[in-house]
């Protein structure tokens, strides 16, 4: 029995994925600690404008800042964290505190969405008086440099899960401040202050959905699921008919490290006069060409499954 691990594969796939995984890093680093200043600076404005004005809108959506000043904080953090590289405690690296973090910020907006709700509905049974004029200024401030915020995040390729989770809470900024400029603008024709706790539930709905996507992306990653485009049992099938020399496949696992780096290992029958290393180079081809699976490592057999010791052997040459 014959084991090839695949170091080489790992080692080379390693250095390519750095070298294109640090320039993007470096651009999303730089994006969201410009963000997070941005945001900084807008949430104390419109903290100090909701005070004033009395608007729940306002203090909503300086809440929602608040966290998403933290939230693209944490996302900067975990950039920095990934570009940090592999030792020997963590032999994969740091891109999973990318994932972490943004499982951490898809969970902070369902924590803030509830308590914007429970204030709303007691401005529903309590109304409080609020000044249309400076929720309105306040608003179209907060507005405009969400915009800014969110042209700067989205400048730049495509993001990844961290930046995508930044994203939303700009996002989540950007309708909150929407949100209070109409109910500014229906306060100010009308007077009708339950406007004003009526949108920010609204806008809290309408960034649920897109919370639970990112934190459902990320957990799935953090509990070592299969990458969504990538069938274990599809593998198994396509290697035993492209690959030759390949017997049978079995023991298939696939997870992600984060979301552009999958990963793979399994087990390969072959014949006892059939080089290990040709079957797992051949293997770790077709993984490549087929699944966009740089990062594999192949076991090799020709008898029994080393982890079916205990179970009645195989015959040699059959299909396990």
């Amino acid at each position: 029995m014959e084991h090839d691990h695949g170091h080489g594969s790992h080692k080379g796939g390693g250095h390519g994925h750095t070298h294109g995984a640090g320039l993007a890093n470096a651009g999303n680093e730089r994006r969201l600690l410009l963000a997070a200043a941005l945001t900084t600076v807008t949430l104390l404005a419109e903290a100090v404008g909701g005070i004033i004005s009395g608007s729940l809108a306002l203090l909503a959506d300086a809440g929602h800042m608040l966290t998403d000043a933290a939230a693209l904080a944490l996302a900067w953090l975990a950039v920095r964290f990934a570009r940090h590289p592999a030792d020997w405690k963590r032999t994969y690296g740091f891109d999973r505190f990318e994932v972490l973090a943004a499982f951490a910020n898809g969970l902070a907006l369902f924590f803030i969405s509830a308590m914007i709700c429970y204030e709303a509905i007691q401005r529903l049974f309590e109304p409080v008086p609020v000044l249309g004029g400076t929720m309105l200024i306040i608003a179209v401030v907060g507005l405009v440099v969400n915009v800014v915020t969110l042209l700067i995040l989205r400048h730049g390729g495509d993001p990844n899960l961290n930046v995508r989770a930044a994203l939303l809470h700009v996002m989540s900024d950007l309708l909150g401040s929407v949100a209070a400029i109409g109910a500014a603008l229906i306060i100010l024709q009308t007077g009708w202050t339950p406007i004003d706790p009526i949108l920010s539930v609204v806008i809290t709905l309408l960034i649920l959905r897109s919370a639970w996507m990112i934190t459902k992306d990320a957990g799935h990653i953090l509990l070592e699921g299969a990458p969504s485009d990538i069938d274990v049992r599809e593998v198994q099938k396509d290697l035993e008919a492209t690959v030759p020399d390949v017997q049978g496949i079995h023991h298939v696992h696939a997870w992600s490290l984060s979301e552009d780096r999958p990963m793979m290992t399994l087990h390969a029958l072959t014949c006892d006069n059939i080089p290990p290393e040709r079957v797992a180079a051949a293997i770790k081809a077709r993984l490549k060409q087929a699944f966009g699976v740089v990062h594999a490592t192949v076991e090799v057999e020709h008898c029994e499954c080393a982890d079916a010791i205990h179970t009645p052997a195989e015959s040699c040459g059959g299909k396990v």
